[in-house]
């Protein structure tokens, strides 16, 4: 693999990373909590993309935005089952909750979808574009950054510019002003759960006519993806974007040139490496004390 397309191969799937990790900064923005059953809100939307889009043959049209409804209704039931009861009772039990949903999920997927990885064919996929001799990529693979950056800069504006946005941040700070100024606090929150498990949805429709459709995709994608939450900043949307990238380029350049079974020794070191020196993430800031 050339320098060139490593680079490109490297941001496509940081962008997973990001897009996934945005996943846990707007819940975190918004609730304070994080969705630890994110990889497999990327799962799901994949075997239901699968499903829809080739098993069926629904038009895009139509296919993509059912994927993202599944999506949305399983984020709101994690809310709303695996994390409203817990966070409650003021109990940190929704931590372990989260993670026995994900991994439910992930066994019915199995159960349903079968172990072996499908094919997910797309346009964007079937045809390299040789960029410079001896480096083609997909197309597929420059549109995936795009969309991830997008999706960061419409977060940032969202939550930094429009009146929903700012309401959604207030309920965090302090939900019992939120709730005086007529903001819905449990419908705000649930709405985080929506969009995160929907943003794990867009990742899945784009990574999965280049790495295949399987039962347990998510998995390792959910794990670096919150990686890439802690080191660019669980408050930050562009820092948790930013370290997906740094994760990516990592990872393939890992690969490129030491080889695969160094891959994710690298890719893991550099986390505790980075957060060694920037122990608040990338674009973080740390909290402040009041004593």
């Amino acid at each position: 693999m050339s320098f060139l397309s490593a680079i490109i191969t490297g941001m496509a799937l940081g962008s997973m990373y990001g897009l996934l990790a945005l996943g846990f900064h707007v819940t975190y923005a918004v609730s304070g909590t994080v969705n630890f059953s994110q990889g497999s809100s990327m799962t799901l939307g994949a075997v239901a993309g699968y499903f829809f889009l080739v098993v069926w043959g629904w038009p895009a049209a139509i296919g993509i935005p059912a994927v993202l409804l599944v999506c949305a209704v399983y984020g709101v039931l994690i809310e709303r089952f695996a994390v409203r009861p817990f966070v409650q009772r003021g109990s940190d039990n929704w931590l372990m909750a989260t993670v026995a949903v994900g991994i439910i999920v992930d066994n019915v997927m199995l159960f349903v979808f079968g172990k072996e990885p499908r094919s997910f064919p797309s346009v964007l996929a079937a045809k390299p574009i040789q960029i410079v001799e001896g480096a083609g990529v997909y197309p597929l693979q420059l549109l995936i950054p795009v969309v991830g950056l997008l999706l960061a800069l419409a977060l940032h504006l969202i939550s930094r510019r429009t009146r929903h946005g700012v309401a959604m941040l207030a309920v965090v700070q302090n939900p019992n002003a939120a709730r005086l100024m007529g903001i819905n606090v449990s419908g705000a929150i649930a709405a985080s759960y929506a969009v995160s498990a929907m943003l794990a949805g867009v990742a899945a429709l784009l990574i999965a006519p280049l790495l295949n459709v399987s039962s347990e995709m998510g998995t390792l994608f959910g794990i670096k993806a919150f990686a890439a939450a802690i080191i660019g900043g669980l408050a930050s949307a562009w820092g948790v974007m930013l370290a997906g990238l740094c994760l990516g380029l990592i990872e393939v350049f890992a690969t490129n040139y030491l080889g695969s079974v160094y891959t994710q020794i690298i890719t893991f070191a550099s986390v505790i490496v980075i957060l060694v020196i920037m122990p608040h993430g990338l674009l973080g800031r740390a909290g402040v004390k009041k004593v």
